[in-house]
């Protein structure tokens, strides 16, 4: 353990930044990150780590480092949708991978101490103007894969920004075949877990969390009445339940409404069956990822309000579950009302979550194909930044330059939905970050290859 982090730190190969300052970015086109469209000759004030104002006529504090951005973009840090982020380096090294647990816990695994913030992917994507990422944990032996968070890139060895922000279970085909090969089972299986959970919850002093729940002696149990049973309750669980009691703790939370539950689903039916599961159980915050046919149920998601992480490059019929997956999925849910934001599930999501600012640029070209559904490039850029932090509860904190947010900020090259543009500088929490990666310092190394610049390795 100690030597990988070791070998992280020199594969990062930068000093960790200590302290935000008062940094103003000048003459830039500015996009706040909302939905709206571009402003010319912007301005954007970051002050302890926080954004002040950004837009026209914001005034230059005195004594703020200024930062010149004629002819480059200013937009709020990319959120990563949907991410396994920090959780592998190599994905066929097993021992360098954490994103599942084949152990006998679920629910209740916390993916937050897995994070590993020297990992090579961490640093790429920094450097390609990711700054925030929702992290979720894969399946092992049941459809609940654990507890998500949300992390920022930074240079440093405090990555998590929000532990345990959400809950993650697979439904579709991931899901059923984790439940014994039926979506029936799975169905079935997710429901009766919240429903252990729900018991145990009822048996829990008001405002006890898990880990009390967790440590408290069996005589200490309070005697709850169940208003649906004839017995009373001293914590004990019924004798047929299937969670182990962390991982029917773990789902208290979400059961009240104090965690997230996000869902993978991607089939119609599968989708209707997640609001069906909104009502049933009222109080949950749900969120859907993947979504591939959401459009034909398009007005039924709108009408439950339920927000929804699409993988904005899905357009064809990959798998049964996907079958009228289109492009215009985004762009026609969008406009049917529903809350959506990009992320990229089963789309290289350990390594590749800057993909997600490509797609939105697809979106705003596919604009303009007759026939289809695109976005305009304020909503776009919206769907890689403010609308995931949305999706998850977080748009006060961070996603927009707007007053107050986080002072994630990154300055581009050019427009940051174009595949050409690159990020020439990154802001986390106000901190300018290292730009360097692996990749980057192999290239240096070997851009010449004069003899007697490198040591030769065979002398003939």
């Amino acid at each position: 353990m100690i030597r990988s982090v070791l070998l992280g730190a020199l594969l990062v190969g930068t000093a960790v930044p200590v302290s935000a300052e008062t940094i103003a970015i000048v003459r830039g086109t500015v996009a706040i990150g909302d939905g709206s469209e571009p402003i010319q000759n912007g301005t954007v004030v970051i002050r302890d780590g926080r954004v002040v104002g950004a837009g026209a006529g914001v005034a230059v504090p005195a004594g703020a480092r200024v930062i010149d951005a004629t002819g480059k973009w200013v937009t709020p840090g990319i959120v990563a949708g949907f991410s396994r982020l920090g959780l592998s380096d190599v994905d066929a090294v097993e021992q360098a991978t954490d994103t599942s647990s084949e152990g006998p816990f679920s629910a209740a695994l916390d993916i937050a101490p897995a994070i590993n913030p020297n990992g090579q992917p961490v640093a790429i994507n920094r450097a390609d103007g990711v700054t925030r990422a929702i992290v979720a944990p894969s399946v092992g032996k049941s459809i609940f894969a654990g507890q998500g968070a949300l992390i920022d890139t930074g240079a440093d060895l405090d990555a998590v920004t929000r532990p345990r922000l959400f809950q993650f279970i697979e439904l579709g085909e991931t899901g059923s075949e984790q439940a014994g090969g039926s979506r029936a089972a799975a169905h079935v299986l997710l429901r009766n877990a919240l429903r252990e959970a729900a018991e145990l919850g009822r048996a829990l002093p008001v405002g006890a969390s898990r880990s009390d729940e967790a440590s408290m002696d069996q005589r200490e149990r309070p005697v709850v009445r169940n208003p649906n049973e004839s017995r009373d309750y001293r914590g004990n669980r019924s004798q047929d339940v299937l969670l182990t009691r962390f991982d029917a703790a773990a789902l208290v939370p979400v059961l009240q409404g104090r965690q997230l539950l996000m869902i993978h689903a991607e089939r119609a039916s599968d989708l209707l069956q997640v609001i069906a599961l909104g009502r049933e159980f009222p109080r949950l915050r749900l969120v859907i990822v993947g979504a591939d046919e959401g459009w034909t149920v398009a007005d039924r998601l709108a009408q439950s309000g339920i927000p929804v992480i699409a993988s904005a490059l899905s357009d064809l019929p990959a798998n049964f579950e996907s079958i009228a997956a289109t492009q215009s999925n985004v762009g026609r849910m969008r406009a049917a009302g529903v809350k959506v934001a990009i992320g990229t599930i089963n789309d290289d999501d350990t390594r590749m979550a800057f993909r997600a600012r490509y797609y939105a640029g697809n979106l705003v070209a596919l604009a303009k194909v007759p026939g289809a559904a695109g976005l305009s490039w304020g909503e776009a850029l919206a769907m890689v930044t403010s609308r995931p932090a949305e999706a998850v509860g977080l748009g006060g904190e961070i996603g927009s330059l707007q007053a107050g947010r986080r002072g994630d900020v990154v300055i581009w090259s050019s427009d940051p939905l174009d595949n050409a543009s690159a990020a020439e500088t990154v802001l986390i929490d106000g901190v300018e970050q290292p730009l360097a990666t692996r990749q980057t310092r192999l290239r240096q190394r070997y851009q010449d290859l004069s003899p007697g610049v490198l040591p030769q390795a065979y002398r003939q």
